[in-house]
């Protein structure tokens, strides 16, 4: 396995083609991953587990109820290989590779040009962490810790900034004061009154 540092970034996948050869256990969780960030995807496996064959009846994805076939990473820009078949698994890998196409060999690590990382989803904020491949045991586990510190309001918070941000500039505030504005809205004491307030609006809500 390579020694050199991972190179963080967030995809933009919406709209792009992208093939998940494998739908049973291993595959879907991968499948999904890629239709909620908006991926065009294909899918090409003999079987796939219910609620893949599902959302393909939906037209959520596309399934090709067979075996892998070289001609499936035509125009692909990125592969994930899920099958139960190792042989299989590399061949897709070497195929990928010969074309300049993003790999993830799922639970092999030196058969990947990228890894799943554990994340942590508050709406828009994302806390994406990787080990190289080296203890994805490890990155749950931070994982479950930085859920407990960042709780699922921090998305509806960074909502709310991001109105804020876009206010500042339409209103063509000075740049100065708009950076220390923008940084004025994210401190601890920031959160802590916004919380406050979501919790009485919430409780008058109820009423």
């Amino acid at each position: 396995m390579s020694t050199a540092p991972l190179f963080p970034m967030f995809l933009k996948l919406e709209g792009r083609p992208c093939l998940v050869v494998g739908a049973g256990s291993i595959g879907e969780p991968k499948i999904h991953s890629l239709v909620d960030c908006g991926a065009h995807v294909h899918v090409v496996a003999p079987l796939a587990a219910a609620a893949v064959a599902e959302a393909a009846s939906r037209g959520t994805l596309a399934w090709s109820q067979r075996e892998f076939e070289p001609s499936d990473l035509d125009g692909v820009f990125l592969v994930v290989a899920a099958t139960s078949s190792a042989e299989v698994n590399h061949a897709i890998y070497r195929e990928a590779q010969r074309r300049g196409i993003l790999c993830n060999v799922v639970d092999d690590p030196p058969h990947c040009d990228f890894f799943y990382p554990a994340v942590v989803r508050r709406g828009h904020f994302q806390i994406a962490i990787s080990t190289n491949g080296l203890s994805p045991a490890l990155a749950q586990r931070v994982r479950k810790q930085f859920e407990e510190e960042f709780p699922p309001i921090y998305g509806v918070w960074l909502e709310e900034l991001g109105k804020k941000r876009a206010a500042l500039f339409q209103n063509g505030c000075e740049p100065e004061l708009r950076r220390t504005l923008l940084h004025q809205f994210v401190t601890p004491e920031a959160f802590a009154e916004f919380e406050h307030d979501r919790v009485v609006e919430t409780g008058k809500d109820l009423l």
